[in-house]
């Protein structure tokens, strides 16, 4: 994965969370817990990208 393929994802996460934020009327609670989902998402697929982590493959549940 190219350095430019991963900048433009974060930049498009970012413009479609102020988006999200700035256009859609939601409760507060609701917005911050999105927002730190999706920021959560997001470091976890640069860490994926970066080959610090496998991914889901190697979690096990039970």
């Amino acid at each position: 994965m190219s350095l430019l393929t991963i900048i433009l994802v974060i930049v498009l996460v970012g413009v479609l969370l102020w988006a999200l934020n700035s256009f859609v009327p939601m409760d507060p609670k609701v917005r911050s817990i999105l927002n730190i989902v999706v920021v959560l998402l997001l470091i976890f697929w640069l860490l994926q990208a970066f080959g610090l982590i496998d991914g889901l493959a190697n979690i096990r549940v039970g």
